[in-house]
């Protein structure tokens, strides 16, 4: 949801604060299957989104060191969008996002990358639909396998691509509305490409915003054979007035689930916090108890204003959901 400039500018006024995020989960969601960061398929992997560069990997200490020593297992961050170069993973970061990584076996290793340069660029659906049929066509391939050369030679080959998050939306050049079919065609030539690279085993995760925004996102869907995670972008905010109806909104998060078990899927989610309706403990708890009982691979709260609870001093009730939920479970004996 929060553009590339956003993160930016909010990572870096963003180590005020006071609250904080993470959560485990209880039970193997059907389908679960072992893997690193999955642990055997029973646990969920508890994350936030804390900055994208090497900030983000003390920040995870720090937060975890706030809940009460609530261990989190997974690291996520963004690739710039603005230029090819930084899509091929030119950010120096990820090498303090990889040894972060190789630190711990059952860690798991988050990163977005969007499928265009000038990916907010604002662009208008005719260039945009031009991109994606050059993409389709395999325009950009060579991209994708430096990407994944790169990150294999980090030693990320398990990395979780987040590949054109928010397709469904209006905003980003990576989006999908202007040529669906074309669309889902250069998704795959990015898989197959990736693909490719001797050493990988990188698992591709498909998350768009829950509704429908600028189209329904089951027309954007790829194929099982180059998706191995359902994940959704879920903010508190509309569409959905209160947390039932994110639930049962078309698109919203119940069909998430239900899309995720008809195709065999696990979810995730990538990106989630609260939004338009300010300091919001009601959702924080109703979103926790929606993650503990469908136990996604993972999911990485957007900590920063005004989506967070840690970096963020605007939500102190929502922030003191949290950390009483975490920290009482990192540590069973702790005063309240």
């Amino acid at each position: 949801m929060s553009r590339w400039s956003r993160r930016l500018v909010s990572a870096c006024a963003g180590a005020v604060a006071v609250c904080l995020l993470a959560g485990c989960g209880l039970g193997a969601p059907p389908g679960g299957s072992s893997g690193p960061g999955s642990a055997a398929g029973t646990e969920v992997a508890v994350g936030a989104y804390l900055h994208y560069g090497s900030p983000g990997v003390t920040r995870m200490e720090e937060l975890s060191r706030w809940l009460g020593g609530t261990e989190l297992r997974a690291g996520h961050t963004y690739l710039p969008g603005d230029t090819w170069a930084n899509i091929e993973g030119a950010p120096d970061s990820l090498r303090s996002w990889a040894r972060w990584r190789r630190a711990k076996a059952d860690r798991l290793f988050v990163l977005n990358v969007p499928m265009q340069e000038r990916n907010e660029a604002g662009l208008a659906d005719g260039p945009v639909a031009e991109l994606i049929r050059s993409g389709a066509r395999g325009g950009h391939d060579h991209h994708f396998r430096r990407l994944a050369g790169r990150l294999v030679a980090l030693g990320l080959p398990d990395t979780v691509i987040v590949l054109g998050w928010e397709m469904n939306g209006f905003n980003y050049s990576h989006r999908c509305r202007p040529d669906p079919a074309n669309w889902k065609r250069y998704w795959r030539r990015i898989v197959a490409a990736m693909r490719s690279v001797e050493g990988q085993r990188f698992r591709f995760d498909f998350a768009p915003n829950r509704g429908r925004d600028a189209v329904a996102w089951p027309a954007c869907y790829p194929g099982d054979d180059v998706v191995d995670l359902i994940g959704m972008d879920t903010y508190d905010q509309p569409p959905g007035r209160d947390f039932d109806e994110q639930v049962t909104q078309p698109y919203g998060l119940q069909q998430q689930v239900d899309f995720a078990k008809a195709h065999g899927k696990r979810i995730s989610y990538p990106e989630w916090g609260l939004f338009r309706n300010g300091d919001n403990p009601e959702y924080m708890r109703r979103m926790l108890a929606w993650i503990s009982a469908h136990a996604p691979l993972y999911h990485s709260i957007t900590d920063y204003c005004p989506h967070g609870v840690w970096q963020c001093g605007r939500n102190p009730r929502s922030a003191q959901v949290f950390r009483e939920h975490f920290a009482d479970r990192a540590d069973p004996d702790r005063d309240s």
